[in-house]
Order: structure tokens, then sequence, then C-alpha cells
């Protein structure tokens, strides 16, 4: 047992500790002492001094002296075992947000990528070649099997991984064999969307809200604005200079994103939606720019040749001059 208390005392020095509890201290004499008012009663004249090289302190004034437990005794009026008990607590990490475990998992995810050919291959397909914009944008690969075993190796217990979403009841990749894109909300990182390289359903968010606008905290400055569908379409624009393109990650807007369209009423937003031959995309675009007609902002429906979306329309060799015609074209459009 005393080991341990050693070892405790070892782990959290004396003078570390009382500086986190916001003791005001100066040195005084050898490199190692040092003086300040006495955290243990009222004083107005320093008479509190720790011995750094010992873990030791004493108070002139009051008499008291001791180790770290001592201190922790009489500064929180505990036991013996009560003070060692809150000491190890404090030595207990702080418990992981979720924020911080998507921070880990999107690294995780951005070191496979280049690790992974079929990764890199299918954004060529895509038509995503610049590599600075594939890092800008955050794009990592899951290549399934291994996220658990590297997070839980990290300290995250399994059953966080699971609240977040990020792993099944059994422990597999939620986005197994996905190229995943990080989404974030106010600058905090608050879900992934991976689109699948196989035969399965094609997108997959984890089971958390999408989150802003993309990129909104920089988009937001533009008074003409870009709105797409999806993630692959707002790649391809920001790829050919048109910066001022965000994304709703699907076809309709939730409120906060909506709120975020119509925070200032000079706006115009250009809606970029599928031209699919159901018109299921265009339907959605007409009924959004009705929505945004309402607050006072002006809505353009783009018209791309059917069947196209903004990534299938660059991918069959359209230019930046020929969307950038599309969007002139738009501007005279009447809903």
């Amino acid at each position: 047992m005393w080991e341990k208390i050693e070892k405790l005392k070892r782990q959290i020095p004396l003078l570390d500790y009382l500086r986190r509890h916001n003791w005001s201290l100066h040195q005084v004499g050898s490199q190692q002492e040092f003086v300040g008012l006495c955290p243990l009663h009222t004083e107005t004249r320093p008479s509190f001094y720790v011995n750094a090289a010992k873990n030791l302190f004493f108070c002139h004034g009051c008499g008291q002296g001791g180790d770290l437990i001592r201190f922790a005794q009489l500064y929180f009026d505990l036991s013996f075992p009560q003070a060692v008990a809150r000491l190890r607590q404090e030595l207990k990490p702080a418990p992981a947000s979720e924020s911080e475990v998507l921070q880990q998992a999107v690294a995780f995810y951005r070191t496979q990528f280049p690790r992974h050919g079929e990764a890199l291959q299918y954004l060529h397909q895509r038509g995503l070649h610049d590599s600075d914009l594939i890092e800008r944008l955050g794009i990592g690969y899951a290549p399934g099997g291994n996220l658990r075993r590297h997070l839980t190796a990290l300290g995250y217990p399994f059953e966080l991984l699971r609240e977040v979403g990020l792993i099944d009841r059994q422990g597999r990749d939620t986005l197994y064999r996905r190229v995943v894109f990080p989404c974030r909300e106010r600058g905090r990182l608050s879900n992934l969307y991976g689109r699948s390289l196989d035969s399965g359903p094609p997108h997959r968010f984890l089971a958390r809200p999408k989150g802003d606008l993309y990129a909104w905290e920089t988009v937001s400055a533009f008074a003409s604005v870009i709105l797409v569908e999806g993630l692959f379409d707002l790649a391809v624009l920001w790829q050919a200079g048109f910066l001022n393109t965000t994304c709703l990650l699907g076809a309709h807007l939730t409120p906060t994103q909506f709120a975020q369209l119509c925070d200032r009423r000079d706006r115009q937003v250009f809606l970029v939606f599928d031209a699919d031959a159901n018109q299921a995309g265009q339907q959605a675009a007409r009924a959004l720019a009705q929505r945004l007609h309402g607050p006072g902002l002006t809505a353009h429906l783009v018209q791309l040749p059917e069947g196209h979306d903004p990534n299938s329309y660059f991918c069959t060799g359209a230019t930046a001059a020929d969307f950038a015609h599309c969007l002139e074209q738009a501007q005279g459009l009447r809903l």
C-alpha cells in the first residue's frame, strides 16, 4: 500500500498541484524553494513555503505542514483515505468528447488514404485530381477492420465508439470501404460522410446530426452562393474555382442550414441540384427557391444538361466556362 502512496505523490508533484489550484508563488533562496500566501488560512504576508525537491510544504503562520496527501486533507477537510481517493480520481483522464473521438477517426482515415490505391482511383473517377484540394477537404479512407483496434488502443472505450456511431454492435467500421469526408458544425467536427466504393448503399452518414452547410465558416462571406446537394458536386466546383459553393449534404435543408442561408438579406443563392429524369432534384430545388424568396433572398435555378449533377457534368468534360455560362443563364430564370 505505501508503495502505491509514494507512487501517487510522484505522479502529482505538490508544486504542480498547488499551481492547478491557483496558488500564487515566487521563488526564494534555492531554485527549489517557493513562498506564497497560505491557502489554508487567511493572511496578508506570505508564510507558506514549498520545497519542490522534497515535495513538502510548511506554513509559518498556521503551523501546518506535510506532503501532498496532508495538504489535500487540510484543504478539502478529508480523512487520509478520502484524500488519497480524491487524488487518484484527479489522475484519471477527463472523459473523451464525441468530437475528440471523431477527430481521431478522421486522422486515422487520412493516414489510410495514401495506403490504398483504390481510394485515390475512385476520386479520380469522380473527377477529383487536385491533391491540395483533397488535403484541404480532409478526405480519408475507411478500409475496414482496424478502426476499432486503433481507437481502443488509444484508450477510447468500445461503448463510446458505438455511441458516436463509428462502429456497429459487432465492432465493425460503419464506413467500411468508403472515402470519408468530415462535416463540421460551427467549426466543430460533428459527423462523417462516407461514399461507398462497392455495391453497398452509396451514401452513409453516422447516425448523428448532419451539421452546418459545408464550409459555411468561409462560404458565408460571399454575397452570391452556389448550393449543391453532394460533396463530390462541391469538390469539383471548388476544383474549378467556384469557392463560393456550399453543400447541404442531401436534398433538404435542416432548420439550422436554412437560417445560415438567410443570415444576410442581399444574398443570391444559385441552386444546382440533380437534373435527373424523374425531376426529383429540380422539384426540390424549386420548392427550396420558393422558401428562400420568403425571407427576401434571391434564388436562381441552374439548369444542367438532363441526367447530370455538377459532378457528372464536369466528369464528362465540362469546363469552368461552361458552368459559368449555366450560372449566367440562370440569372434570368423566372420561378
